[in-house]
This record gives structure tokens, C-alpha cells and sequence, in this order.
């Protein structure tokens, strides 16, 4: 088994991912700034690199403590940014899973970006890190995500109602789990 702040990123086909650091700020900024891309997220679009760079302090903190790891999506053919992935949460002891999560830039979405990133995003989880259960939430409406999750094993198990509070409101989650046992 690998530990969270081991790792060190993973490659498709197509993608390079690894994980998120300060020269990903600007580029993140960008993408999070996009309020298409943050419509179903937990955050309203940045106004600032500065918050950029908190999210990646976040991420980092977040792997060095062995909490969870999120990577940066980069194209290998030219380094584009197009999005990031990885577990938001991940729970080794009594329970031994992890929360996964991904965005996508407007430019990518619609390419396969997902279809080719999932599975090793999966295998890394249920492989390498040995989890046992891998969740997603996902908030109502976003059908394009339910269906990546279920052409990927995730089966959805209920709705969390009222589960999270943001862009002042609160909000429903669908809860999506896939087990090694799948």
C-alpha cells in the first residue's frame, strides 16, 4: 500500500496528473473563475490567483497529512490544464475510503477526458491505495457527472438531504459508491 503523501501522480493515454502545486495557481484561477465549471461545486467562481493558491496550499496540506491528494489534469501533448482530480477525503483507519472528486475546464469537457482518466483514478483508489469503498458526491442536476460515475461502477445509494451549505444555501447531495468488491 502506497500513502497518501507518497503519491506522486499517474498517467493516461493522453493526460498527465500530478499533484497540484503553486505553478498550477494561475492556470487553476483561470479554470475556477469559469462559473460553468463551479455551477455544481462548493465554491463560487474565484476572483483572485490568491484564492487559487489557497486551494493548492489546501491540497497539499491535505497530502502531506495523509488525508487526500488532488491532481492537477495536464495534456501530454502540450501541457494544457485541463481540469483536476483526485480524492477530496480519504479514511485509512475503520474505514478505509476515500472520497473522489474531479472538474473539468469548459474547453475539455465532452472529449473522453473523464472516460480515460476514471479508470485510473478508480485503480489507483481500490489499487494502490487499497481503499475498500471509493464515494462521490454529487449535486442534483448534474447529469453528466451521474453518468460518468455509473459507466464506471459507481452505483448511486441514496440522497443526503440538506447535506451541505454553500453559495448561501443549502443543498442536496447524491451520494455515488463503488465498492473493490464490484
Amino acid at each position: 500500500m502506497i500513502l497518501p503523501s507518497e503519491l506522486k501522480g499517474f498517467e493516461t493515454s493522453r493526460f498527465v496528473m500530478r499533484p497540484l502545486g503553486v505553478e498550477d495557481a494561475p492556470d487553476l484561477y483561470r479554470h475556477l473563475s469559469d462559473p460553468a465549471v463551479t455551477a455544481f461545486m462548493d465554491i463560487d467562481p474565484l476572483e483572485t490567483v490568491e484564492q487559487a493558491e489557497g486551494i493548492v496550499e489546501w491540497a497539499e496540506d491535505l497530502r502531506q497529512a495523509g488525508k487526500g491528494a488532488r491532481f492537477a489534469i495536464r495534456a501530454k501533448a502540450d501541457g494544457g490544464f485541463a481540469g483536476s482530480c483526485g480524492f477530496n477525503a480519504l479514511v485509512l483507519e475503520r474505514g478505509c475510503r476515500g472520497e473522489i472528486a474531479y472538474d473539468l475546464s469548459a474547453a475539455w469537457q465532452g472529449k473522453g477526458v473523464m472516460a480515460e482518466i476514471m479508470p485510473a483514478l478508480v485503480d489507483l483508489g481500490l489499487g494502490r491505495l487499497r481503499l475498500q469503498r471509493l464515494e462521490a458526491f454529487v449535486t442534483p442536476g448534474n447529469e453528466p457527472s451521474c453518468r460518468l460515475l455509473e459507466r464506471h461502477g459507481f452505483a448511486c445509494e441514496g440522497v443526503l438531504r440538506d447535506y451541505g451549505y454553500w453559495k448561501d444555501r443549502f443543498w442536496d447531495q447524491l451520494l455515488y459508491a463503488r465498492t473493490a468488491r464490484a
